[in-house]
């Protein structure tokens, strides 16, 4: 006699966001991740005015737009660390206002060197940035949701990519002058980190008038009020893939982010206003894919799969679909074919945000912002290396062999995502484990 099999046990909700402190946590977060966006990708827009009036090429370019990288690739970790030291309250706000005073000097420059500073600042400021508000999120976020909170900050950085070209391109032509659009962007900045630091706490518990039940759905105290020391090398091994998949993600990014509107202006002679707009409606693409790529691994999760195979399954996809979208690119066709193109390509990539950024909080959720420093040096080192090698590429032979040697990384790095099999860290009574991360879910 056989017996039949036990139905499946349906999925969870997930634990909720609104009606939470968190739920507002994240969005001031959103709007920290937007902000960032603009300050790091206003200079694009503004390019073609900078090089006109200095008299820069394209390669020269490119290395003022990874002078923002050099300080950003270096110092994730030491900003991972320094985040948990000092907490994400005041390590935000004192970010912040670098962010905003590097911004307002990149208006008051007068050539190649005070660019290139300001730029180095700028990088100097935000190599904590994420590594730190993911610290935050592994403080105030259910471990259930890491996905859709990653979607959802970065999501809204993509918002800060679309909105800073039509924000650049509005302010110069109102006032004539590319310099105003840095100066008022260096506003946003300081606002925030202001409000930042009268609005948030460190530890949950003693935000003001916050509910027990609340408290009761956030991530294990140990993991959220202690911080044991770093396990250095396993931490390494299970995070060094992990960076070279970003580094590929990253490498795509930085062209999308550095060479979109010299790419529209120089290719289809478009002035300010319409490549302007082209590049936001691309980048667009890429708000709707941070958020369901998140969603998605979110939803593997909820239905029983583990983290491991919920994240590595969008990054190939999101990968893989990227490079397949480039391939226009590479053979060279007409403005609508490739605006087409440059957005499913970038709604792809993007599917790979999200969970890029989860997995640190997945695999060691009690080092999450040195976790995360380890993982976004591969996006800083992409910072550094593609807009000066696709700077000279496109000097020596035009868009479409930078736009193939993209292709071939994303490609390397879909097959790194494949094999890649992280595992969690955490220390319990002074010991060390390491195992298989798996959802965590949040009893009702």
């Amino acid at each position: 006699m056989t017996t039949a099999p036990a139905p499946a046990a349906p999925p969870r909700a997930a634990t909720p966001l609104r009606g939470r402190v968190r739920g507002r946590v994240l969005i001031m977060l959103c709007v920290m991740y937007a902000i960032s966006y603009i300050d790091r990708t206003n200079i694009s827009t503004a390019l073609p005015h900078i090089k006109a009036e200095f008299g820069f090429n394209d390669a020269t370019a490119g290395v003022i737009i990874a002078a923002f990288s050099i300080p950003y690739a270096f110092l994730q970790v030491f900003g991972g660390l320094v985040g948990e030291k000092v907490g994400p309250r005041r390590a935000l706000f004192v970010i912040t206002m670098v962010m905003g005073v590097a911004t307002l000097l990149t208006g008051f420059a007068v050539g190649f060197w005070s660019l290139f500073a300001a730029r180095v600042l700028l990088g100097l400021g935000e190599a904590a940035a994420f590594p730190t508000a993911t610290q935050a999120m592994s403080r105030w976020i259910p471990r259930d949701r890491n996905g859709f909170a990653q979607g959802v900050v970065h999501s809204a950085a993509r918002l800060g990519n679309a909105l800073a070209p039509l924000l650049v391109a509005g302010v110069i032509a109102w006032s004539g002058e590319w310099r105003w659009a840095f100066f008022t962007t260096a506003i946003l900045s300081i606002a925030w980190g202001i409000c930042w630091f009268f609005f948030f706490r460190d530890k949950p518990e003693t935000y003001p008038g916050i509910q027990a039940e609340e408290i009761a759905e956030l991530p294990p105290v140990e993991t959220r009020a202690t911080r044991p020391p770093v396990p250095w090398w396993p931490l390494a091994k299970q995070i060094l893939p992990v960076t070279f998949v970003d580094f590929g993600y990253g490498w795509t990014l930085w062209v999308f982010l550095t060479w979109l509107p010299t790419f529209l202006s120089d290719t289809y002679k478009l002035p300010i206003g319409s490549f302007a707009l082209f590049t936001t409606l691309i980048l667009l693409a890429g708000v709707v894919g941070d958020t369901v790529g998140g969603m998605l691994s979110d939803r593997i999760i909820h239905r029983g799969g583990d983290s491991r195979h919920a994240r590595r399954i969008i990054l190939v996809v999101g990968l893989g679909g990227s490079l397949v979208c480039l391939i226009p690119l590479v053979i060279g066709q007409g403005l609508l074919v490739a605006a087409i193109s440059l957005a499913l390509s970038f709604f792809f990539l993007e599917l790979c945000n999200a969970n890029l950024w989860a997995i640190p909080m997945d695999v060691a959720p009690q080092w999450s912002g040195t976790a995360s420093g380890f993982m976004n040096t591969g996006f800083g080192i992409a910072g550094v290396l593609s807009p000066i090698i696709f700077g000279l590429l496109i000097d020596a032979s035009g868009w479409q062999l930078p736009f193939a040697l993209s292709c071939v990384l994303l490609g390397a790095a879909a097959v790194v995502a494949w094999f890649m099999k992280p595992k969690r860290l955490t220390v319990t009574d002074g010991v060390l484990e390491v195992g298989i991360p798996k959802a965590e879910q949040t009893t009702h």
